[in-house]
């Protein structure tokens, strides 16, 4: 399969230009419709809006993990896979462990002297610091609290329950690694199809898989998302031969919200491709703020939102109303997500393409992905 390049005439549209599209923004406002979807448990608010049986967070984290199929399978595509895992630990694993650090040694310990007046015991109560660390470090998060802390706010015993997300979006890079490893998959789009195809048939059977899983929730939750991540790869993979268009991206959407309204259990799901189509046709007409394109603060606003709304409410602001909890909320975030895309994020990031160069792929030249351009706005995000 070959690829044109960004802005050149295909069967239908023209490609997407991955310098002059508003990916960041998109999901950057993703990011805060996690954060506004929080709001409701974490302030103890009944009522909260959804569709389809979904939370409005739980759609949010299906838009996350279209894009990530589109951006994350064009980087397989076009590196070598030591260079392609390397870029996706860099990507998302020293933020997160710097999250995981900054929870144990500022939010919880504010948390715990606010509820027992001290720090003593905070070292030894079960789950200690220590362990909070080491117990997660694989991504996979098994301890939510902090020596007990958060306590007395209206969600008991958790100061991060957006993290739970990373270890399945790590999983599907894994099967993308696996995937382009194949000659087969590289060249025809349609073996891609026919995997998210099987995906899809799985989602919809998982209470008959469960039963051979013992309802184990890794395999629920990781056959809820991945047809979502596959939607993405299968997007890319045809992007050669079908460009992006402003009449099939209404269309997309429209049959996608149609699907899911008459298949909440798997429309969704059967929907990826569209949602990404959609998404990525939104961000080529939607206006992106330069500081946006240069600054990709998603992933910081993602992983660090849920731990100030609950130091917030450690505070009682969780009464102050959904609005003033939620604006405050982001207030304290996108500052911290600044600073970990400005210290931690990016130069890890730039570090590592500096230490690697993208792969040509023995199908054709491929257009630059995030990995192979700094500058380019798209860069991939943990869900």
């Amino acid at each position: 399969m070959s690829a044109s390049k960004p802005g050149s005439d295909l069967r239908f549209g023209k490609q997407l230009d991955p310098r002059n599209n508003s990916l960041n923004l998109i999901r950057l406002l993703l990011a805060l419709a996690v954060l506004v979807h929080h709001s409701w448990p974490l302030s103890g608010a009944q009522g909260e809006p959804g569709f389809a049986g979904d939370s409005l967070g739980s759609w949010a984290v299906a838009g996350f993990f279209v894009v990530s199929g589109y951006l994350i399978t064009g980087s397989r595509m076009s590196h070598r896979l030591g260079d392609y895992l390397v870029h996706r630990v860099a990507r998302i694993m020293p933020a997160f462990v710097v999250c995981l650090m900054t929870i144990v040694v500022f939010f919880a310990p504010i948390g715990y002297i606010v509820a027992k007046g001290s720090l003593s015991g905070y070292f030894g109560t079960a789950t200690s610091p220590l362990n909070f660390l080491v117990s997660n470090l694989t991504l996979k998060i098994n301890h939510y609290d902090v020596a007990g802390t958060p306590l007395n706010v209206p969600y008991v015993g958790a100061w991060n329950g957006s993290l739970w997300s990373l270890y399945y979006e790590f999983l599907c890079y894994l099967v993308v690694a696996v995937l382009g490893s194949f000659a087969v998959v590289r060249k025809s789009p349609w073996v891609m199809t026919a995997l998210f195809v099987v995906a899809v048939v799985a989602q919809a059977n998982t209470e008959v898989i469960a039963q051979y899983t013992n309802g184990n929730p890794d395999v629920v939750l990781f056959l809820r998302l991945l047809p979502y991540f596959l939607g993405g790869a299968v997007l890319f993979m045809w992007k050669a031969k079908f460009g992006i268009h402003w009449l099939p991206g209404v269309l997309s959407l429209a049959i996608a919200l149609l699907m899911v309204s008459i298949f909440p259990t798997w429309g969704g799901q059967a929907s990826g491709i569209l949602m990404a189509y959609g998404i990525l046709w939104i961000s080529t007409w939607l206006p992106q703020p330069a500081v946006i394109a240069k600054n990709d603060i998603s992933y910081g606003v993602y992983i660090y939102a849920f731990a100030f709304q609950q130091l917030l409410a450690v505070f009682g602001a969780h009464e102050w109303g959904l609005l003033a909890f939620s604006v405050a909320a982001a207030v304290l975030t996108i500052p911290t997500a600044m600073a970990s895309w400005l210290w931690v994020e990016r130069p890890v990031m730039r570090r590592v393409r500096g230490a690697s160069r993208p792969h040509r792929s023995r199908t054709g030249p491929l257009p630059l992905t995030v990995d192979a351009a700094p500058s380019a706005p798209g860069t991939s995000v943990g869900a």
